[in-house]
């Protein structure tokens, strides 16, 4: 996969995409990313990416000249997905990254700034992406987060693909309690089901944790897997 970021600031990303499971599945080519200034499309003196808004108001906005550039300076490889990441945008869930990584072979991010973009952007978009209902200071945040949720969905990047199918809101459901060793920590004993070798007893308690911790923890989520799961 490609995964093309527009951003004003390539060097966020430089410790984190040479990092973990994530600088390995760049390393061995599982996915690339290439970084893209839209600084270097400006054509003023100043290179200046943003402006005032159009009848006032705080802040400033990015221009849309330079973004429309560097998107239109990318060679399509494949179906492709044109993302500006955006407190306005689709929440981000496990449902939409595993489309993500299925559906297409080039994701081109656009890290939004300041008080936002252009509006005029837009036409340019395919999908708006949140990462939930709050404001960050920039794009490049939730672009990493994007990223690393692609990615280790791709093929080769977890070594056991088995635990992609094993974890948080695969079902819907919130991950069961885990353990390791020791048996007792400060007085605090790992559950006997789970020391038993009865992997049947293990699923079956596995499974009651799930949806007791989905039920007290997400009661929001409980309810639309009980929804799904009465169908």
């Amino acid at each position: 996969m490609q995964l093309d970021i527009i951003t004003l600031f390539p060097d966020f990303f430089t410790s984190p995409l040479h990092s973990g499971l994530l600088g390995k599945a760049l390393a061995k080519e599982i996915a690339k990313v290439n970084l893209i200034n839209p600084r270097d499309f400006t054509t003023d003196k100043h290179h200046r990416v943003d402006d005032e808004p159009y009848g006032g108001g705080a802040g400033m906005l990015l221009k849309p000249e330079p973004i429309f550039a560097a998107v239109e300076s990318l060679e399509i490889i494949g179906k492709k997905q044109i993302i500006l990441m955006s407190p306005m945008g689709k929440p981000l869930n496990q449902t939409l990254l595993k489309d993500l990584a299925s559906n297409y072979q080039q994701l081109i991010i656009i890290c939004g700034h300041y008080e936002g973009v252009d509006e005029r952007v837009s036409n340019l978009l395919d999908l708006e992406i949140s990462l939930g209902d709050f404001v960050l200071t920039c794009g490049e945040i939730p672009a990493l987060a994007l990223i690393n949720g692609v990615v280790r969905l791709l093929p080769g990047t977890v070594g056991k693909e088995a635990s992609l199918k094993a974890e948080s809101f695969e079902e819907g459901l919130l991950d069961y309690p885990q353990y390791t060793r020791p048996a007792v920590f400060r007085g605090w004993e790992v559950p006997e089901v789970l020391r038993s070798g009865n992997h049947e007893a293990i699923a079956s308690w596995r499974r009651e944790q799930q949806i007791e911790r989905t039920r007290t923890r997400r009661p929001d989520l409980f309810h639309k897997w009980q929804n799904v799961s009465s169908c």
